[in-house]
């Protein structure tokens, strides 16, 4: 928390500003519309209810308001758990009920309350609770918790989840309380009066139930009581004694309340285990332990499933019964002796409304019960006695007229019962503890706890108390969590003298209300102080005065020690008057009232009798006068340093030590008019030195703090002062402390400066203190409570000063603490540690000289921890050691206190030393935990975030496991920043490298750690849709102007603009495919009006034109639909907008309309209903497969026309093509085909089926069957299935079981394809079609399983197919369609032998499916033309194009892309020279050359599908120009006559879809070109079918605008095939060989491979260079290729890495031969990946050949590059925000800057080697150096922490160094800005050595050293040249004669050889030899 609000607490406790507390919700309820309405509905004075001013007093408001109205208001606070990461914002949550009314609100102290969530229900609300339930994951094992508000009604319990589902549970009996749990709701069951009475050794009902989600079962508990005999006691809880008080979550535990023994127990609550589970169901025993075996407990599931429905009022007044009529008989074991006496037997309870249902099955899915019971009417009119009568009917239905049935019989009804199977239990209660009953309590004395809660102490033990308030008692139980997390042990109880108490969680404390109406806080058991509210008239003085038998001594009482029961039961008996006792009730009786009247404090002075709703560290306290007030307790500190230091005394300290600092420090900072928060620090210290024997009064630096703070014990309250100045009061008081008194303190001098920090001590107290006074009063106080730990203490102390060294915004607080340490150093003669603060803070420490005695004798008492060595650790020594590659001791530290040390200590150990385990197995080489004295409180903290980072290692390099690592324990840029620069420069260089090439795979969180935006922007998961704020803007091609209005209605309106004009920049062809594919305007008819020709036959021509036309038109659609596919993202809350089919022409000159439907010609009926079809379809497909889309949005866009059904038929087809047709609830689909209209029939069997593909899903299946005769029984009913509705359901079977081999479906479908024409006209019209579905159906089954169809081998397919193909004669017909094809057809005589005519087709792609890429060359063969004229006679043209394609896709491996391989596909007859003697037909041959090259071609378009192979490409367009060829001399004929314009038409289409095939995705220009020739070809023979063909050919070529491509897969294929089947219709309703729906499924080969890059900060698209890397394949080697994206990839199977390739744009890999699957997310979401330009680099669209770029200016004058950077020119360059204005503002001179012009050039250079280099991250670093150089030299140093920084620097650099040149290029600090600095240092320090080399030698003599700016010089020269402390080891150094000698004596000490060269001199001493040896040493060991 921040000091501000820390302020205000303050002032709040001191300065009596109490808030007055009035739960929001009531002011809220007032407003609510429903409160007047609930005061009309009670007609009560209810307006007391609401107006709670507290003026009234107690007794009238409550004589005013009826008792109910007072209770129905309930409400309770929590701790707000918001998911706010950033700040943790403080805020409470309350939940109110009153009423009906149910009220969430959200305020904190900053703000003020306001509704979340209100709630209103229908009946009276009897509790509201917050309950968490956990829904288990549908993929992996985590569960995700649902927040949800429960709120219980008399009959159901309503469930509202914060996302907004609600959920009803009824509840099958009446509940008397709800707890919520972890696992969800414990129900306690209201027991009926007459049960408890009476008990009969029948099995008791279970009276808790559990419900872990709101959509389960309500299930019993078992219960596990601890006994004598462990676990055979499993049982349900049943005990109707037992009362649950207080459950928890965790540590999962329920407290429990036996009323007949009168003692509490706690128990574990968990999941059941399996034997448990068993055991229960197996034999619930009763009481008594007789077994009832399976029945009763099936009985109990019966009965509570049939009272699921007694709730519903009507089923209990059916039967008009009261409970005495319903006949009664015993069931279950003879031991029921009770049979005939009476019918209270208490079997099981049950109600009348059973008698209704016996026989009627019982509902047991929650949705049928939530149907079952009605929410919306009243809680049931019957009372709650006859409601549960209390024995279980089960009577014959004969039972009614009283008769008593015998007893046989009703246990045999009664066991036909259906649903037998029991409810199986979820939860287990298991008992860990309960109270003891000693004998001096009374059975009458123990009653209830009204309180329960969890505490824990300051040391973190933990209580579970319970307050039982007839005792006034809090009894506290310790609890400890054992190491299986479920057991808890209770090792200690102790009782606390309280009437009320509440706990402070964010204090660990509890706040306890004592009898005597003061308030007390307490630590666990551990009494701390009173707690002082002002305003409130203590009750010490006024209750004491007036009631003198009060002042029992509770005070000595208020120790655990002697708080023994015996004297507090003393206590209760006689000490407490009982009207106290009775404050609590809100009923109290007048006479009562009477009685607290006499005494005069009642109506003057309030006081506090009830304390509520703790969240957090404040309480609410309620008041005798009603009013409630809500204070805050103050915290245990709020300075970051002070809490730090307690945490550290905490850990070491043992346990009963720790408690005594803390109390003591609690009571001192918190005193009333306590200290501002800055002197906290001074307060500590005092407080901490005294506790440890210190006089601080007689310390120089500590009477300093000693004035501001006095360190006294408070008894009396005292008022904030006004000011911290202190006044003369404040004196007085003082002197008359106790306090003062006992340490007869001497005056104190004048008041001294506070903040010690400063560097001098003011002059005149100088003197004073440096005339010491007699040592005897600076001797250490040995009795002093932590004198014996001072070792301890000061070694945690010095860790926690080195943690905060490493942590640039905590530094500054490290110079408070290195005074507290230096005084406990000196004292414990560590000269070690003295010396090593003072290198740290030369100008402070030389202030400090004190140093206190330590008797010998005592310093045996003091414990000496084995840690504490005279070799002080240093943080920064161990790293710079690591950095040298020295040896290292391992370096201790604090778990969880020093988190830094350990991420830094470790990340050194991976990165530098680079041992990979350094962070898993190997911790202990390089930390050693501290271990506190008590073992139990050293715990690891949880690791944070661990498990989300899968770290694999060894593959990775060292950086890149670093980077990884620290991420995963929540280390951030922003962390990274708080670390000093010398010591995060490893860490930056190692996220440097990881930057350069990162894994494509990381986590955002690690992408985010190493500055690539490009890739934490992928990690989000957006589309180019979303981010739709940017589109249009910024594209160099301007689509041409058009209104406003074309653009919504053609449909096409919404491909993404900017992709395209990046795509296709240099023409405008998407406009163009839109002009082509356009069907919403009306067509232009042009035809010249011939002067012969009459006005009349002249209206004639142009209606025939527009016919002509309007075939085209009609054919348009399906084109369309492929080129939005899935382009549009639907909003939810407005219909699908469809262009309509217009149909009209207008006749130039004059633009007249020319209609249809005007008479004068003959159109076909039914014309449009197709095309409109197609073109629902066609904006079905626009919707994207990632849009919001649910049941109830589709529904809404059913047209309210009938002629727009076809449409809508349409878009439910296209919704299940894109996969959102799964949403539609079954409700709609059954409604749908119960219409009987046969396009939506079809529409929705292909849709549903498509969207389930190969999911073999039983539902659709079932769905699918209905539509086909031969999958439904031989006996039913015959359906009357429109034809092509069969044949839609026909291939709905193929897709649902795409490729799964079924063989039941596989035999149907086999059988269908040859289904011989029926009797009855059936079967007879358009069977091609049929045989042709059933066909590809088989095919799709069986898809590419080849000959390994597994258990197919009887049904012979292949051989089948074949027959079907060749012709044959007919096989009978198997099993069960035998039936059906008895009589022959009496139209079509077919005799015995297959019609080839019909099965061919079919039966031939078939084959090419099943044994698709199998490569069977024996299959293949089949299907190979014939190879003689005879033979080729027999065969239909059209019949060798299936077959050439067929064999083609079989020998999937042969196929290549040349023309040499098209024509090897015609027999050899028809190529060589043909002998005119022969008699052949020419035509014949002409027609089959045609189709077998139209085959061939086809086959090689899928082969390529989606490549882009221009070899493929090359070959076709070969062909399709050959066609066009011979059609252009159509009028010379004689080719032409022999083929036939129609053949040569089809083969051109067919050339034209397998050249769009190819380029599919691409828009190719040549291909569009061929596509808008036949666009305009309307005339002659040019039909509907050739139109569909073309312009398909034009959707697949800009497939989704360019974004999708066709895949290659064998499912893919099978749709392609189904799609393009070389058969198309002649006119718009001709179904006959070739379903026209089935056109569509081509979308089902689409797959999204367009990669788009995006500039991660303009968000734009934008181009980038990408290298695609081919793995290797029999037919080339591995290969890589450039391209320039946005661009089309290969398919992902074929590639091996796609890489962004640099220079413009950070690289960026994606290594595809691990896995997928990143690369297809990013795909699926628009292709969108991001990318990031390097500093200094332009984007491909401003620069294209790369001239203008930072580097590139630089090139040609290498040594002025410099120079010619100007600073201005950065922001094209970077677009960082903080290099831009650092540029601003140090780079330009101004007119204050004019004399500092060389740093300002330095400054430039620093700037432009971070754009160059790509770092700018390092810029702060370069600033720190210079800054501490600067300062150096000029020697106004004050600590030497940067001289620290610039050592690990440059030994981080020469050991990059050393590693050689070829390391160099990864490094950071390349330049030669770093050797400048470092010679800059040396110099200064040289210098500096030169004039003052006495000042070292004195050092290192050990003498005093004097305080002026020399000893900090020296200090630095020390620490930068690594020179251990000398004071011991001096002697030995100084004698060396020689430099040899010097050498072989400091090997030990580890000084660096460069360093010792400097001290030679010194050491050596002459001073001729000194200049010699520096002059060769200097320039030699520099560098």
């Amino acid at each position: 928390m921040s000091e501000v609000v820390y302020e205000e607490t303050a002032t709040m406790i001191a300065a009596g500003e109490l808030q007055p507390f009035v739960p929001f919700g009531r002011e809220h309820c007032r407003n609510h519309p429903n409160a007047f309405n609930l005061q009309l509905r009670e007609l009560q004075p209810a307006s007391e209810l609401w107006s709670s001013d507290g003026a009234a007093g107690l007794v009238g408001s409550l004589q005013e308001v009826s008792l109910q109205e007072r209770e129905r208001e309930c409400w309770q606070l929590r701790k707000g758990c918001a998911g706010v990461k950033e700040e943790d914002v403080e805020f409470e949550e309350e939940l109110y009920a009153a009423g009906n009314m149910v009220v969430w609100s959200k305020g904190s102290r900053e703000q003020a309350s306001s509704v979340y969530k209100a709630f209103t229900v229908d009946s009276t609300v009897q509790q509201a609770l917050w309950c968490n339930f956990a829904v288990p994951h549908k993929n992996n094992a985590v569960e995700d918790l649902e927040h949800t508000v429960c709120i219980v009604q008399s009959s159901c319990i309503n469930v509202h989840t914060v996302t907004g589902k609600d959920f009803i549970s009824p509840l099958p009996f009446q509940v008397s309380n709800v707890w919520a749990t972890e696992f969800g709701l414990l129900l306690e069951r209201k027991n009926t009066a007459n049960e408890t009475q009476l008990s009969s050794p029948g099995d008791p009902l279970p009276t808790v139930f559990s419900m872990l989600h709101p959509l389960d079962e309500i299930a019993p508990v078992v219960c596990k009581p601890s006994g004598l005999f462990e676990g055979s006691c499993v049982q349900y809880a049943s005990d109707s004694t037992m009362k649950i008080v207080f459950t928890c979550c965790q540590p999962s535990i329920v407290v429990s309340y036996d009323s007949v023994q009168g003692t509490h127990s706690v128990w574990a609550l968990r999941r059941v285990t399996h034997n448990e589970r068993s055991k229960v169901l197996r034999c619930p025993t009763d009481p008594v332990g007789t077994p009832l075996g399976m029945m009763s407990s099936s009985f109990l599931t019966s009965h509570l499933r049939n009272m699921s429905r007694l709730d519903s009022p009507g089923s209990g007044g059916a039967t008009g019964l009261g409970p005495g009529t319903g006949t009664s008989c015993a069931v279950g074991s003879p031991l029921h002796y009770s049979v005939l006496h009476s019918h209270q037997n208490r079997t099981m309870t049950s109600s009348p409304g059973i008698h209704s249902r016996v026989h009627s099955p019982s509902i047991s899915n929650m949705a049928a019960l939530s149907r079952a019971h009605s929410p919306g009417m009243a809680a049931p009119s019957f009372s709650g006695a006859s409601r549960f009568s209390t024995s279980f009917h089960s009577p014959s239905p004969r039972g009614h007229h009283g008769l008593l049935p015998s007893f046989n019989s009703t246990v045999n009804e009664t066991m036909l019962m259906p649903e037998m199977e029991p409810i199986i239990p979820d939860l287990c209660m298991e008992q860990l503890w309960s109270e003891t009953i000693t004998a001096g309590f009374h059975r009458e004395m123990s009653s209830q706890a009204s309180k329960v809660f969890l505490t824990s102490d300051f040391c973190e033990n933990r209580y579970l108390c319970f307050l039982v308030e007839s005792h006034q008692q809090l009894r506290c139980v310790k609890f400890i969590e054992s190491n299986d997390t479920t057991q808890l042990i209770f090792p200690s109880v102790t009782t606390i003298p309280a009437k009320d108490a509440e706990p402070l969680q964010n204090i660990d404390a509890m706040l306890v209300l004592e009898a005597s109406g003061s308030l007390v806080l307490y630590t666990g058991i551990t009494r701390v102080s009173k707690v002082f509210v002002p305003g409130l008239l203590s009750p010490s003085f006024s209750l004491t005065n007036h009631l003198p038998h009060f002042s029992v001594p509770v005070e000595n009482v208020s120790t655990p020690a002697n708080a023994g029961s015996r004297h507090i039961q003393r206590l209760d008996e006689d000490g407490m008057p009982s009207p106290v006792s009775e404050l609590r009730c809100p009923n109290i009786k007048r006479h009562d009232a009477s009685l607290l009247e006499d005494y005069t404090f009642q109506h003057t002075v309030p006081y506090i009798h009830a304390l509520r709703d703790p969240v957090c560290s404040q309480v609410t306290l309620e008041l005798s006068s009603g009013t409630m007030l809500r204070i805050s307790v103050p915290e245990l500190a709020t300075s970051d340093l002070v809490r730090k230091c307690l945490q550290a005394v905490r850990f070491i300290l043992p346990k009963e030590a720790a408690m005594k600092v803390l109390v003591k420090w609690y009571n001192i900072y918190n005193a009333p008019g306590g200290p501002s928060a800055h002197a906290e620090w001074n307060l500590f210290v005092t407080c901490f030195l005294t506790l440890m024997g210190y006089n601080t009064e007689r310390l120089a630096w500590t009477r300093q703090l000693h004035f501001e703070v006095p360190l006294s014990p408070v008894i009396a309250a005292k008022k904030a002062r006004p000011s911290d100045g202190g006044s003369d009061e404040d004196w007085d008081y003082l002197v008359a402390s106790h306090y003062h008194r006992q340490m007869s303190s001497q005056p104190v001098f004048g008041s001294v400066e506070s903040s010690f920090t400063n560097k001098t001590i003011p002059t005149d107290t100088d003197g004073l203190f440096s005339a010491s006074p007699s040592n005897a009063s600076l001797k250490l106080d040995s009795s002093a409570p932590l004198f014996p730990h001072i070792p301890a203490l000061f070694y945690v102390l010095h860790l926690l000063y080195q943690e905060l060294q490493l942590d640039e915004l905590h530094r500054a607080r490290a110079s408070s603490l290195v005074c507290l340490l230096q005084q406990l150093a000196r004292d414990l003669h560590l000269e070690e540690f003295v010396d090593l603060y003072w290198r740290d803070y030369p100008a402070l420490m030389s202030c400090f000289s004190e140093s206190c005695i330590i008797d010998q004798a005592l310093i045996g008492q003091m414990q000496r921890p084995s840690f504490l060595t005279s070799e002080p650790p240093c943080v920064f020594s161990w790293l710079s050691r690591c950095l040298r590659g020295e040896e290292n001791p391992p370096f201790p530290y604090l778990p969880g206190i020093c988190q830094s040390t350990r991420l830094l200590v470790l990340s050194y150990a991976l990165y530098i030393i680079g041992d990979e385990n350094a962070t898993s197995t190997d911790v202990s080489k390089y930390l050693v935990k501290v271990s506190a004295v008590q073992k139990s409180r050293v715990s690891e903290p949880p690791p944070r975030r661990q498990s989300s980072v899968k770290v694999k290692f060894s593959s990775k390099s060292l950086a890149e496991q670093l980077v990884v690592w620290l991420t995963s324990e929540g280390f951030t840029l922003k962390d990274l920043e708080s670390v000093p620069f010398g010591v995060a420069l490893p860490i930056r260089e190692a996220i440097y490298r990881c930057r350069e090439q990162p894994c494509s795979d990381w986590l955002e969180e690690v992408c985010l750690l190493i500055g690539r935006q490009d890739l934490t922007k992928q990690a989000h998961k957006t589309t180019l849709a979303k981010s739709k704020a940017s589109v249009g803007s910024g594209l160099s091609l301007k689509p041409p102007a058009t209104t406003e209005a074309d653009e919504e209605e053609d449909g096409m309106s919404d491909i993404i603009q900017e992709v395209t004009g990046l795509i296709w920049s240099q023409d405008l062809r998407v406009q163009e495919v839109r002009r082509l594919l356009q069907s919403s305007r009306p067509v232009r008819v042009s035809v010249v009006q011939l002067p012969e020709v009459s006005d009349h036959e002249y209206i004639e021509e142009k209606e025939n034109k527009l016919l002509q036309l309007c075939q085209r038109t009609m054919a348009l659609p399906v084109g369309r639909g492929l080129f939005t596919l899935f382009s549009y993202h639907p909003v939810p809350t407005e219909p699908l907008p469809v262009p309509k089919l217009n149909l009209t022409g207008r006749a130039p000159p004059r633009n007249t309309t020319v209609d249809l439907n005007s008479g004068n010609i003959d159109v076909p009926p039914n014309m449009t209903s197709w095309p409109s079809f197609h073109n629902g379809v066609a904006a079905g497909l626009k919707i994207a497969p990632a849009s919001q889309v649910d049941s109830a949005w589709i529904a809404y866009n059913k047209p309210k026309s009938p002629e727009l059904a076809n449409e809508y038929a349409g878009f439910l087809m296209a919704l299940g093509l894109n996969g959102h047709l799964t949403k539609l609830a079954t409700l709609n689909i059954h409604d749908y085909l119960t219409k009987g209209h046969e396009m939506t029939s079809i529409g929705l069997l292909l849709g549903v089926s498509s969207a389930k593909l190969g999911s073999m899903d039983m539902s659709i299946t079932r769905l699918l069957s209905i539509h086909i005769p031969a999958l439904l029984p031989p006996t039913s009913t015959e359906l009357d299935v429109p034809h092509n509705v069969q044949v839609a359901a026909v291939i709905g079977i193929g897709l649902v079981y795409q490729g799964t081999g079924h063989r039941h479906n596989a035999e149907v479908l086999l059988s269908e394809i040859g289904r011989p024409p029926g009797p009855e006209m059936e079967y007879c019209t358009d069977r091609e079609s049929y045989s042709l579905a059933a066909g590809l159906a088989l095919g799709m089954v069986c898809l590419g399983h080849g000959s390994n169809l597994i258990g197919m081998t009887d049904l012979n397919v292949p051989e089948q197919l074949y027959q079907y193909m060749v012709g044959g004669h007919r096989r009978a017909q198997a099993g069960a369609s035998r039936e059906r094809h008895k009589s022959p057809s009496y139209q079509i005589k077919e005799g015995d032998t297959i019609n080839v005519d019909v099965t061919c087709p079919g039966a031939t792609l078939a084959l090419a499916m099943i044994y698709l890429k199998t490569n069977n060359g024996s299959i293949a063969d089949w299907l190979k033309p014939p190879d003689t004229w005879f033979l080729l006679d027999f065969i239909k043209p059209e019949f060798l194009l299936l077959r050439t394609l067929a064999r083609c896709i079989i020998m999937w491996d042969e196929i290549l892309p040349n023309t040499e391989w098209v024509k090897s596909n015609i027999p050899q007859i028809m190529r060589g020279n043909f002998d005119p003697s022969e008699d052949f037909n020419m035509e014949a041959m002409a027609q089959a050359q045609d189709y077998i090259t139209a085959g061939a071609c086809l086959a090689l378009g899928l082969r390529f599908a989606g490549s882009a192979n221009s070899d493929a490409f090359d070959c076709l367009y070969e062909f399709a120009m050959t066609f066009m060829k011979i059609m252009s001399f159509a009028g010379t004929g004689a080719v032409v006559a022999q083929t036939g314009y129609y053949n040569l038409q089809t083969g051109l289409s067919m050339i034209l879809l397998a050249m769009s095939m190819v380029m599919s995705g691409t828009g190719n220009l040549k291909v569009l070109q061929l596509c808008r020739f036949l666009h305009k070809r309307t005339g002659g023979e040019m039909n509907y079918g050739f139109h569909m063909a073309h312009h398909m050919a034009l959707g697949l070529l800009f497939l989704g605008g360019g974004r999708y491509t066709l895949s290659t897969s064998n499912s893919a294929i099978a749709a392609l095939l189904c799609a393009l089947y070389p058969h198309f219709p002649a006119h718009s309703t001709d179904n006959r060989y070739h379903l026209q729906a089935l056109r569509h499924l081509a979308v089902l080969a689409a797959e999204p491979r367009l990669l788009v890059p995006v500039d991660v900060d303009s968000l734009k698209p934008c181009y980038a260079l990408l290298e695609v890397t081919y793995k290797g394949t029999k037919w080339y080697n591995e290969t890589t290729v450039e391209l320039m994206a946005p661009t089309m990839l290969p398919e992902l199977h074929l590639l091996k890495r796609v890489k962004v390739k640099g220079p413009r744009y950070w690289e960026l890999s994606i290594d595809l031969s691990k896995e997928t699957h990143h690369l297809k997310s990013i795909l699926s979401r628009d292709g969108v990946l991001y990318v990031k330009l390097r500093a200094g680099q332009l984007p491909y669209k401003d620069d294209p050949q790369g001239w203008k770029s930072l580097l590139a200016t630089t090139v040609n004058h290498r040594n002025s590059g410099v120079r010619a950077f100007k600073p201005e020119a950065i922001s094209t360059f970077t677009s960082e925000p903080a290099l831009i204005s650092f540029a601003e503002f140090f780079c330009k001179t101004t007119d204050g800057t004019k004399h500092r012009e060389d740093t300002l050039v330095l400054f430039s250079v620093m700037l432009y080697e971070c754009v160059t280099q790509e770092c700018p991250e390092i810029m702060p670093t370069y600033i720190a150096i210079e800054q501490a150089v600067g300062a150096l030299c000029r020697s106004d140093l004050q600590e030497t922490f940067s001289l620290w920084q610039l050592r690990l620097v440059v030994e981080m650099w020469e050991s990059r160094m050393l590693r050689g040149p070829a390391n160099r290029h990864d490094t950071l600090l390349t330049s030669e800005f770093l050797p400048v600095m470092k010679n800059a240092v040396d110099v200064a320090l040289d210098k500096w050595l030169r004039d003052n080399s006495s000042v070292l030698r004195s050092y290192m003599r050990g003498e005093i050293l004097s305080k002026d700016a020399q000893s900090i010089m020296l200090a630095c020269f020390l620490v930068y040249h690594s020179i251990p402390c000398l004071k011991n080891t001096h002697t030995q150094l100084e004698g060396c004669s020689s430099f040899g000698d010097l050498l072989s004596r400091s090997s030990q000490l580890g000084i660096p050889l460069r360093d010792l060269l400097r001290l030679a001199p010194v050491l050596l001493g002459s001073a001729c030899g000194s200049q010699t040896l520096l002059g060769f040493s200097l320039p030699a060991f520099s560098s």
